[in-house]
């Protein structure tokens, strides 16, 4: 048995492709399908068979369209209430690929149905757990339903110590979730790699001996999530269709005039330094990198039509991104002058500055906002800092006071987009692009939670 890791670090998941040297199975498949399919090329193997741990909440599968590409049975739960054709498979079944045994087990939790799969060649297990046991965490439990959270929660637990009864310890564990994924809860580590074995010593949902405990503990902890994901489980349940990766003919220079102008939203893909310094007024700061689908699908509205500006490789990527997530059919202005894309618009900046500069420069009148979530400005804060967090922003923009805005977030990222966002509703904004672990150092009066490691630092 060979397992290939397609890794998606701009959600914080993996897909796998399971073969035997000649037929493959592909789990948890990510709608855009080419790097399965490369890989299964790569290999040398036929995909006979795609495999659902459970309706994802994070992004749009591709195994529908991946099954029907290649004429391979999609191994769906039986009790998933799907709108296509799919080869239901229930609790304890086994499936043949090739000379590879592949058994489903039940393990609710992440969801109701949520299904892991053992798969055996004979001499060595793997296990894949979808969001169910990850590398030191669970998968979260409340993207079903605020009523449904606590006996979710419960069930994580029990299925948890059921999949590592029910597998070798040294079998090879592959989360679908907890490489950065919003669908990961608890401490999840930082590991590449791990056994079930591994995880009995070290995960905590396998050493709390105390499961009201770790219920507790579980739920207290979970954060804020992305909004979007609100459509991806209906969308999943019927059946997405294939991304469409083509990038667009460029806008000419009326019509970007015509969508700023318009109020539409102009997404500009640089960097946060060269968008500070000059670009278009009214577009907004999301700066290419591994978190761009994440925020831009939590923040903007959803269903409004989108136009990317940056260079054609940042656009190419972030249209295969945004469609992980059913953002489809963007157009674009393919061009880094913002000068150039649209001589006759006007264009704009705003000061960026590190904590030297907001010791230096900052009034008595003047608000400092943390666009932060909530835990962790709770964990730590700028003193008298305003939090509002960034996939608030919008909805909040009449509660932030008058005057200059100092705005800063963790590393600078998203107070780069909340920046651009209050600029285009006409305030006032200064961007702190620097780490908040840097403000106290630099003489920033900064308060911490009693009893947190910052406040014990």
């Amino acid at each position: 048995m060979d397992v290939v890791v397609i890794e998606t670090t701009q959600l914080g998941d993996r897909s796998y492709l399971v073969h035997d040297g000649s037929v493959a199975l592909v789990i948890d498949p990510q709608r855009d399908t080419d790097r399965v399919e490369a890989a299964a090329r790569d290999a040398g193997v036929t995909i006979t068979h795609v495999a659902e741990t459970h309706i994802h909440n994070d992004y749009l599968t591709g195994g529908l369209e991946l099954a029907r590409a290649h004429g391979a049975s999609y191994l769906v739960n039986a009790a998933d209430p799907v709108k296509f054709e799919r080869q239901p498979i229930t609790d304890g079944q086994t499936v043949r690929v090739g000379s590879l045994t592949v058994k489903a087990l039940a393990t609710p939790g992440h969801t109701h149905t949520h299904l892991s799969f053992i798969v055996d060649d004979g001499g060595q297990q793997a296990v894949f757990s979808g969001g169910s046991l990850l590398f030191g965490s669970v998968g979260r439990t409340d993207l079903v339903g605020a009523e449904d959270t606590l006996g979710l929660t419960h069930d994580q637990y029990t299925s948890v110590r059921r999949l590592v009864g029910e597998a070798a310890p040294e079998a090879a564990l592959f989360p679908t979730h907890g490489f950065g994924s919003f669908c990961s809860s608890g401490p999840a580590s930082g590991a590449g790699s791990s056994t079930v074995g591994e995880q009995l010593s070290s995960n905590h949902a396998l050493t709390d001996p105390d499961e009201d405990h770790f219920v507790q503990e579980l739920i207290a902890n979970l954060t804020a999530y992305p909004s979007y994901y609100a459509h991806m489980g209906v969308t999943n349940a019927a059946g997405p269709g294939p991304a469409d990766l083509t990038v667009p003919e460029s806008l000419d220079a009326a019509e970007l005039l015509r969508r700023l102008e318009g109020g539409e939203w102009v997404v500009d893909l640089r960097r946060r330094v060269a968008f500070a310094s000059n670009h278009l007024l009214g577009s907004v700061s999301f700066e290419y990198g591994t978190s761009f689908s994440t925020y831009l699908g939590w923040i903007l509205p959803w269903g409004e039509q989108l136009t990317l500006v940056g260079s054609r490789e940042d656009v190419e990527q972030a249209i295969r991104d945004l469609s992980r997530i059913g953002i489809d059919s963007p157009d674009a202005a393919l061009g880094t002058d913002p000068h150039a894309l649209a001589p006759r618009a006007a264009l704009a900046s705003y000061p960026r500055v590190g904590w030297d500069g907001v010791l230096a420069g900052k009034a008595p009148g003047d608000t400092v906002v943390d666009v932060r979530r909530a835990d962790e400005y709770a964990e730590s804060r700028v003193a008298g800092a305003l939090n509002v967090p960034l996939h608030e922003l919008l909805r909040r923009l009449d509660s932030v006071p008058a005057g200059k805005l100092w705005v800063h977030c963790t590393s600078g990222y998203r107070a780069g987009t909340a920046a651009s966002l209050l600029q285009r509703a006409g305030r006032d904004v200064v961007h702190i692009d620097a780490n908040f672990d840097d403000a106290g150092p630099a003489g920033i009066p900064v308060e911490n939670a009693p009893g947190s490691a910052a406040s014990s630092a």
